[in-house]
């Protein structure tokens, strides 16, 4: 019912915007000219301020880095094992974001970063799974108790939202597809952090699927956007109130959750309880995109890739690319975080960075639709 009444409200809310439009148009009154023309630059004005479109970065470079080889279409979302095996998601196809292989089906990476010079492996998954529509988004890894490694990804076969899980096989290090969740609360799904061997907080980055609505959602400035809690006993609804939930990790001790809020440029903070529910602790006002997080387990140091103008990562412009920006948060839970700019660029080396994440004073940044760099601290 509540879906229904948010489609219903929003297709009103378009009509009227049109009726109004097309009335004008016939009585062609000035004053009334003005008021729906002023309404459509202040929302225009309001948007391009959520995307930072405006927005010119100064480089920061770091001395020792290298794009990684064999990455060419994305590497939207990383996770590195306490062991330092880095697995990596790539060739995602979203909604009007650019894609360099649009019929090619997306893939996982690894990379040990134990290696005094890591590559990244493509990784062979189980027969059964239909690689064919694999289009991987935001990823998370769990280890159990027995140390069996579960790796959760964000799928959108066919422009749907599902989360597949799979293991991690170390002697031929592959991928055995153990299940595909799907449920009428994981949406739009972005993002995930595992909780348990089958169990997630996920955000869905929008209320609708549907392209022009998710346009109109982000138009309008509507707040739909949430995060799910998931477990095979128990879906529900934990957080809301997000124009655009993004990426989603949990802290050292498993007490708090961090959610990026990528078109309101900040960090959310919430308390998690024993029945999964979520509470709000604070936010951390930034000036970019924030999209993925990364925990850092030694310091608890958030690592985070940024867009800081999405402008130009929804209009691909070969002549003005897409520009990265990866940010350390440090002490987030107390009263003056430090916020450091770690690196940045003007999309010369890396387009549309997404994930920044850390190993031992080795660094991988991601980009959503471009290469991936590794560099050395």
């Amino acid at each position: 019912m509540g879906k229904l009444l948010a489609v219903a409200l929003v297709g009103i809310a378009a009509a009227l915007v049109v009726e109004r439009l097309l009335t004008l148009r016939k009585v062609q009154h000035p004053s009334s000219l003005q008021t729906v023309a002023e309404f459509g630059n202040t929302q225009l004005q309001i948007t391009q301020n959520r995307l930072n479109a405006s927005r010119e970065i100064a480089p920061v470079t770091l001395p020792n880095c290298q794009l990684i080889k064999g990455i060419e279409s994305g590497s939207e979302d990383i996770d590195i094992l306490p062991n330092g095996l880095a697995f990596i998601s790539s060739g995602l196809k979203y909604p009007g974001i650019k894609s360099f292989a649009p019929d090619k089906p997306g893939e996982i990476f690894l990379m040990d970063l134990n290696e005094d010079n890591p590559r990244a492996v493509e990784m062979r998954i189980s027969r059964g799974f239909d690689l064919a529509s694999f289009n991987p988004h935001g990823i998370s890894t769990y280890v159990d108790k027995d140390d069996t490694v579960y790796l959760f990804v964000v799928n959108h076969p066919h422009q749907k939202s599902t989360v597949e899980l799979f293991k991690y096989v170390e002697d031929d290090n592959s991928l055995v597809h153990l299940k595909t969740i799907q449920h009428d609360l994981l949406t739009s799904v972005n993002d995930v952090v595992a909780v348990g061997p089958d169990s997630f907080y996920a955000t869905n980055d929008h209320y609708f699927s549907d392209f022009i609505l998710m346009f109109l959602e982000m138009f309008l400035g509507l707040t739909w956007s949430n995060v799910v809690y998931y477990s095979p006993k128990e879906v529900k609804e934990v957080a809301a109130g997000f124009y655009s939930a993004n990426g989603i990790n949990i802290s050292p001790d498993r007490k708090f959750i961090y959610i990026a809020d990528i078109l309101d440029h900040n960090v959310h903070v919430m308390e998690k309880h024993a029945n999964w529910n979520l509470t709000h602790v604070k936010k951390l006002q930034l000036d970019t995109l924030v999209d993925n997080l990364s925990v850092e387990p030694s310091t608890g140091d958030i690592w985070t890739g940024c867009h800081p103008n999405g402008m130009k990562l929804l209009y691909h412009d070969l002549e003005n690319p897409a520009a990265s920006e990866v940010l350390r948060i440090q002490n987030i839970l107390s009263e003056e975080p430090v916020v450091t700019r770690v690196y940045a660029d003007n999309g010369s080396v890396l387009q549309g960075s997404s994930v920044a994440s850390v190993y031992k004073g080795k660094l991988l940044i991601g980009t959503v639709f471009h290469r991936a760099l590794y560099c050395e601290l």
